[in-house]
């Protein structure tokens, strides 16, 4: 589904002569996946390190989907990457944010997974009130 979408978006910008963002290495996702680990003790789930290797991160139309940290990416972006470690770093000094894993965010949701009950979520960003359950990170 998001692929789809992901086309759409990359012909929409292509007209414009501006560029999404291409997909991670392999040697880069590994590297990143081992820094997620060591920094927050878990494992990230397949369907996000498939989006991540079609395309590091995402904004458009005030829809941000992180990407890998520069640190650790090798080539140039053509679109700013906002970096999944260091965002999650923030939400999580909260300690009631660390239960999920942030994905992405907008004006008003925050995009995660609830670790604990290994679903998908749309969050209200002011209020972190559940907004949304999804099946997985294709919906």
């Amino acid at each position: 589904m998001w692929k789809e979408k992901l086309e759409i978006i990359k012909l929409r910008r292509e007209k414009r002569n501006r560029y999404l963002n291409e997909g991670c290495s392999l040697k880069e996702l590994q590297c990143f996946q081992q820094e997620v680990k060591n920094k927050f003790k878990y494992d990230l789930p397949k369907g996000y390190i498939d989006f991540l290797s079609v395309i590091n991160g995402l904004e458009y139309n005030g829809l941000v989907l992180y990407g890998i940290d520069d640190n650790i990416v090798d080539k140039i972006n053509n679109q700013i990457v906002t970096g999944y470690i260091e965002t999650n770093e923030i939400w999580y000094e909260n300690d009631e944010q660390k239960e999920y894993m942030f994905f992405g965010d907008s004006n008003m949701s925050w995009y995660c997974y609830n670790i604990r009950e290994k679903t998908y979520v749309e969050l209200d960003k002011p209020s972190g009130e559940l907004e949304q359950e999804f099946s997985d990170f294709d919906d």
